[in-house]
C-alpha cells in the first residue's frame, strides 16, 4: 500500500479500529507521560509555579518534535504538540492554575500540587493529571490529604473497569460515588469524564461524576473503540469549588460554533492569533505573542462567547483536594490506560469497603491473549 493510500484509509477511519490511529494516541500518551514526570521533578520547594507550568509546555513541544516528522502526501507535516496547557494547582486550588509570566507564587514544602496537561499527535489527544505532595520523600502523606489522594486513585481503578462496552455512564459515576463515600470525601461538582475524538478534547458523550440541579447529563452506553479522558477530582471539603479572582483565568479554548465580527482592533488581533495558533485545542495566555496586549482584547471576545474559559477554582482554605486523570482506549480485549503515573505512597486510615468493587479492582484491565494451538 502506498503512503497516499495509507493516508486516505486513515482519513476514512479515525477510530481505534485503525491501528495507525491507536499508534498516534499512544505516542501522544508517551509525550504526556514524560512531560508529567518532568513537571513532578520540577515541583520542589522554592520553585515558581509558573516556571513548572512553562517547563511542562516546553517538554510537550520538545517531546512532540521527536515524532512524525515525515511530510505526508499533501506535503505537510503532521500537526502535534500541546492539547491542554500545563496547570499546577496548589493545595485548595482545584484546577486550571496556569499563571501569567509575572506571577511570583512559589511552591512550598508539604503542599499538594495537582498537575494537569495534555498532548496530541495529528489531533489525537492524550491527557493526564496527577496529585503529588511536595518534599514527601522522607515522610509519607497522612491524614486528610492521604485520604483524598488514595480515594482518587481507587476511584479511578474502579471507574476504568466499569468503562466497558455495554455499561452505562451512570454505572461509571456510581463506582466513583461508592469509593468517595467509603473514604469519607466529596466528589467535586462540575467534573466530567469526556469522550474524545480527533481534534475534540471534550466530546458530547460524558460521565457526570456528580449530578446537580444545575448540571445534568443524558445517560448513554459505553461503546467499543471509544476514547475517554477519565477525570476524577475529590475533596475533603464541600466539593463546590468557586472562582476567587477572574484575573487568574489564563486558559481558554476557541468556541468553534460561534462567530462574531469584532469591533475593536485589539480584539480582532488577539482572536486572529488564537484562530491561527489554537483553532481547536485549549491554550494558555503565556503562549500568546504579546500577553499584555492579548489580555486587552479578551473582553470583547468573551462578551460575544467566542472563547470558553477555564477559571481557577478553589475549595475552602484547609480543604484537601486530589485530581487524577487518565486517557482510556476502550479496546476489544480490555481497556488500555495509555496515560498514567505511579501514585505517591500515602498512609490513609480509610479503605474501600464495597466488596463488589474490591473484586472488580482485583481483575486485570486486559485479558491475556490465548496462545494459538500448534
Amino acid at each position: 500500500m502506498s503512503d497516499s493510500d495509507s493516508d486516505r484509509e486513515e482519513r476514512e477511519d479515525e477510530t481505534l479500529g485503525n491501528p495507525a490511529v491507536v499508534d498516534k494516541y499512544k505516542v501522544a500518551a508517551e509525550i504526556a507521560n514524560k512531560s508529567l514526570a518532568a513537571v513532578i521533578a520540577a515541583c520542589v520547594p522554592g520553585a515558581k509555579v509558573v516556571d513548572a507550568c512553562a517547563l511542562g509546555d516546553k517538554s510537550i513541544e520538545d517531546e512532540a518534535a521527536k515524532f512524525y516528522n515525515k511530510k505526508g502526501a499533501d506535503g505537510q507535516k503532521i500537526d502535534k504538540g500541546i492539547a491542554f496547557p500545563t496547570c499546577v494547582s496548589v493545595n485548595n486550588q482545584v484546577c486550571h492554575n496556569s499563571p501569567a509570566p509575572d506571577d511570583d507564587a512559589v511552591i512550598e514544602e508539604g503542599q499538594a500540587v495537582k498537575i494537569d496537561l495534555g498532548a496530541h499527535v495529528d489531533g489525537y489527544v492524550a491527557v493526564v493529571a496527577h496529585t503529588h505532595v511536595v518534599g514527601a520523600d522522607d515522610r509519607v502523606p497522612a491524614g486528610a490529604q492521604a485520604d483524598v489522594m488514595e480515594a482518587a486513585v481507587v476511584a479511578s481503578e474502579a471507574a476504568i473497569r466499569k468503562l466497558r462496552p455495554g455499561a452505562s455512564t451512570s454505572d461509571v459515576a456510581k463506582a466513583i460515588e461508592t469509593v468517595a463515600n467509603d473514604y469519607g470525601v466529596k466528589i467535586v461538582e462540575g467534573v466530567l469524564t469526556h469522550s474524545m475524538k480527533r481534534f475534540v478534547i471534550d466530546g458530547n458523550k460524558v460521565v457526570l461524576n456528580k449530578p446537580t440541579p444545575e448540571l445534568k447529563a443524558d445517560e448513554t452506553t459505553i461503546e467499543l473503540n471509544e476514547v475517554y479522558a477519565l477525570d476524577i477530582v475529590l475533596s475533603t471539603g464541600e466539593g463546590k469549588p468557586k472562582m476567587q479572582d477572574e484575573k487568574e483565568t489564563n486558559v481558554y479554548k476557541r468556541a468553534i460554533e460561534k462567530n462574531y465580527k469584532l469591533k475593536m482592533q485589539a480584539s480582532r488581533a488577539v482572536f486572529s492569533e488564537i484562530s491561527k495558533k489554537f483553532p481547536t485545542m485549549p491554550f494558555t495566555m503565556r503562549a500568546m505573542g504579546d500577553v499584555r496586549g492579548a489580555k486587552l482584547g479578551l473582553s470583547e471576545c468573551m462578551k460575544h462567547e467566542l472563547l470558553h474559559e477555564y477559571p481557577v477554582l478553589y475549595e475552602k482554605p484547609g480543604d484537601a483536594v486530589a485530581h487524577v486523570k487518565c486517557t482510556v482506549l476502550v479496546m476489544q480485549n480490555g481497556n488500555d490506560r495509555v496515560t498514567t503515573f505511579a501514585p505517591q505512597v500515602t498512609k490513609s486510615e480509610k479503605e474501600l469497603m464495597d466488596e463488589d468493587l474490591k473484586a472488580l479492582i482485583a481483575e486485570p484491565l486486559k485479558k491475556k491473549k490465548k496462545k494459538a494451538k500448534k
